[in-house]
């Protein structure tokens, strides 16, 4: 992968290559991503996962650069972790594209005059049992926040062609309910993205510029 992703070449692939629609819940559940997919963990069905949106923001800088949060210390969950910014979808939510703006818009202040969607991943089983669907979303670098400190600490920014660079993409393990589980990882500057995030950021490089 070259050290410089061009923003229209990455657009171009984006338009060619991205869902143009999230996946319908019947085909996502039917053969889930996920990072037990890694090592082949049977899934017990019926599965019933919970729905979450997550936004997945590209920076459209003369580099492109992928927009990340870190989560606040405080929160009961996934605590300190490296994520998009996303969560549950609520009844109240029309789309999943209005539940990833929503989030965004709660979590970072993020509003939708600096969003444009481009297309929809794969939907990511977790191992919390969270259906998570990605939008890709390209931001305006005229950006501005305003960071929930009930949710967020910190927001950060990576340069695309380091993520979309596979020799980046770490295998890493640690034990989960008794059994040792792999899982992405891709340390960057002091900063480790890892779990759901990467897998995310994975799927996001074999769909974009794999092949």
């Amino acid at each position: 992968m070259s050290e410089f992703l061009d923003s229209e070449h990455f657009l171009a692939l984006a338009a060619e290559k991205l869902r143009s629609h999230p996946p319908e819940l019947g085909e996502a559940l039917s053969n889930p991503r996920g990072d037990h997919s890694i090592d082949n963990v049977p899934l017990v069905s019926p599965l019933q996962p919970r729905i979450a949106a997550v936004l997945v923001p590209i920076v459209m800088r003369h580099e492109p650069t992928l927009l990340f949060t870190e989560r606040a210390t405080s929160l009961r969950e996934h605590s300190g972790q490296i994520a998009f910014p996303g969560g549950r979808v609520d009844a109240t939510d029309p789309t999943i594209l209005a539940a990833a703006y929503r989030e965004a818009e709660e979590e970072i202040g993020l509003g939708q005059a600096f969003i444009s969607p481009l297309g929809y991943l794969d939907a990511y089983l977790s191992t919390t049992n969270y259906l998570v669907m990605p939008v890709v979303a390209q931001v305006s670098p005229a950006y501005t926040l305003a960071l929930n400190p009930h949710e967020v600490a910190d927001t950060f920014e990576v340069p695309l062609h380091v993520l979309m660079n596979p020799q980046r993409h770490e295998l890493h393990a640690r034990e989960w309910k008794g059994r040792l589980r792999r899982y992405y990882a891709m340390p960057y500057e002091g900063r480790y993205i890892w779990g759901v995030t990467a897998g995310i950021v994975r799927n996001l490089y074999e769909r974009l510029y794999s092949s």
